[in-house]
């Protein structure tokens, strides 16, 4: 990460309405889209460091759709992945952990679209 580059840690509103930007003050309503920058490597090739994705709150998580989800007081991207009744969060990047999701609470949302650094790495998910 560069200097120029600022991580802003999302938290849960106090009221529990939605996701919050800790240092912006902002809060998203609970279904209201909102987009993240990817950073790492985990999801590469499909998701490169630095592509800006759009993670719908009230789209349907299924199978195979990728997620944001809270897990251990932070939030990850990754694939949903359902085997057998079980649930699971597996990066692209086979270098990464793949993690059993313990509650379906945990999905904050389904990631609709990605756009990147050209017109032709845009790309719709549902």
């Amino acid at each position: 990460m560069s200097k120029a580059d600022k991580i802003i840690p999302l938290k849960q509103a106090a009221d529990g309405s939605g996701l919050g930007f800790a240092d912006a003050g902002g809060v998203c309503a609970e279904t209201e889209p909102f987009a993240l920058m990817v950073k790492g490597n985990s999801m590469e090739p499909e998701f490169r460091d630095g592509h800006i994705i759009m993670v719908d709150p009230s789209v349907q998580p299924t199978d195979n759709r990728y997620v944001v989800a809270e897990v251990d007081d932070g939030y990850i991207f990754r694939q949903l992945r359902i085997i057998e009744d079980k649930k699971y969060l597996v990066p692209l990047n086979d270098l990464y952990p793949t993690l059993e999701l313990k509650h379906e609470k945990s999905i904050t949302g389904v990631v609709t679209q990605r756009s990147g650094r050209r017109r032709r790495e845009a790309r719709k998910y549902c």
